[in-house]
């Protein structure tokens, strides 16, 4: 099994600001995902996190060192249920503290009761796409691989949504390509991913290949290239305001 190489997180969110502001990690305007728009409902609305796992979360962004921080996963999180600890996980993903949630991923690797889980891997995947770590991103879908998983529609799309955070479109297509070769087939988030950002940063003719594509791929293409169109000029609409 692989380990992740944390010499790329940048320290400075981890260590020295734990409970640094959300929106110094805010998005580019160019990259939009309508699948993903609105705000994320909170965790505790669909799952009620355990005393444990609010503690663990807790303890994990207050500890401002090196030393302090295994002695919360040595205390803490070695306590925990796997349930609990996976919750700690996915709260930590909600909150966009990744460096922490690389920490904690690596830990339920680690842990007897772990078995590769594609799910998981696509998380972590897309949560380093959002604060543009594209190396590490490229790095764990290929240790998926190695842990025995055979990537998905939904691995390749958040790979490609990696690239495209730092502008790398060629690769994002490239990806994109993998993914079809693959024998998976591009969904509904792989194609408005892909036509939106290709659309805003001027690559009209790529992005009438993808819209071809979705008559092959998509039931009802027309009406979801015509939702797709209308959110994104209502987006515009409100960025100019």
């Amino acid at each position: 099994m692989g380990t992740l190489n944390f010499s790329h997180v940048p320290q400075m969110g981890f260590m020295k600001y734990p409970q640094q502001k959300q929106k110094n990690l805010e998005l580019p305007s160019t990259v939009t995902c309508g699948l993903r728009g609105g705000t994320r409902k909170p965790l505790w609305k669909s799952r009620v996190l355990s005393t444990e796992a609010i503690q663990a979360v807790h303890s994990l962004k207050l500890a401002n060192s090196d030393s302090k921080l295994h002695h919360v996963f040595s205390t803490r999180l070695s306590r925990l249920l796997k349930a609990d600890l996976l919750d700690t996980l996915a709260e930590l993903q909600r909150q966009n503290e990744f460096p922490l949630a690389l920490k904690v991923f690596e830990f339920v690797r680690k842990e007897v009761w772990y078995k590769p889980s594609l799910s998981l891997y696509c998380d972590i995947i897309k949560l380093l796409g959002k604060n543009k770590m594209t190396e590490m991103a490229e790095q764990l879908f290929a240790e998926l691989k190695e842990d025995g998983l055979k990537p998905n529609t939904r691995a390749y799309t958040e790979l490609i949504g990696a690239y495209l955070q730092v502008g790398l479109i060629e690769k994002a297509m490239e990806t994109y390509d993998r993914l079809k070769a693959s024998g998976c087939f591009p969904d509904k988030l792989t194609f408005t991913i892909l036509i939106r950002n290709l659309e805003n940063v001027g690559k009209e003719e790529l992005a009438a290949v993808l819209k071809k594509d979705c008559n092959e791929y998509l039931d009802y293409p027309e009406r979801f290239l015509e939702d797709v169109q209308k959110k994104h000029s209502k987006r515009q609409q409100l960025d100019l305001v």
